[in-house]
């Protein structure tokens, strides 16, 4: 077995089991805690929580949004490309259906090249935010950046692989394993509030709109 396999076969299996384990655990463990915090889930909270919700998803649906207009159309954007690239991506929906006979749509090539693009450029905002705006650095770790770099080498990789510029093997097995370590580092890093979005929202739409009396928007 030789490097492409392994990465693509057992590890590839590996990094699903711990991305799954570890997320059932970060779910598991923010629904216990807002159990013992003894939060009633009908009534006026739960209209809080889906207004909150409804405004975190809607671009420029909240105050702060409106604030930050720039900010908001790259943080969207990034997140919407984030999901569709990968999962509508053509060379990965042969895959989908060569191993598990999954038969997906797929975006055009020239969108998908946009849209991997469209993430690069974010991650250099993002990283460039964090270097300059004092607010931000201050609560900016380490680990930040290597979450910016290795969103940037997973895509940037699959780009240069998929076009075959410079050397395909190499390239195409650094991209399966950036991915692979960006799937494990979803549950264990600031990646997880793609898992804990909801609770979020649910937490702080039912505190602001019942205990304080006002919107968290």
């Amino acid at each position: 077995m030789d490097l492409y396999e392994l990465v693509r076969g057992p590890m590839a299996w590996i990094a699903f089991v711990i991305f799954l384990v570890g997320s059932s655990y970060r779910l598991v463990s923010a629904w216990v805690a807002a159990s013992r915090a003894r939060m009633p889930r009908t009534g006026p909270r739960l209209t809080q929580w889906i207004r909150s919700l409804v405004h975190g998803l809607v671009p420029f649906g909240g105050v702060t949004m409106r604030k930050h207009p720039a900010l908001t159309l790259v943080t969207f954007v990034f997140h919407l490309c984030l999901v569709v690239t990968p999962i509508f991506l053509l060379a990965h929906a042969v895959l989908w259906y060569e191993s598990w006979q999954i038969s997906l749509w797929s975006l055009p090539e020239a969108v998908t090249d946009v849209l991997t693009v469209l993430i690069i450029l974010a991650c250099v905002f993002f990283l460039i935010r964090r270097l300059v705006v004092t607010e931000v650095k201050s609560v900016t770790a380490p680990s930040d950046f290597l979450l910016l770099a290795l969103i940037v080498l997973t895509f940037l990789t699959g780009f240069l692989a998929y076009h075959q510029w410079g050397p395909y093997r190499p390239l195409l097995i650094t991209h399966i394993l950036a991915g692979e370590v960006m799937l494990i580092a979803i549950p264990f890093t600031r990646l997880s509030h793609m898992l804990l979005f909801v609770f979020a929202r649910a937490h702080v739409g039912s505190e602001f709109g019942v205990v304080c009396k006002s919107q968290d928007w």
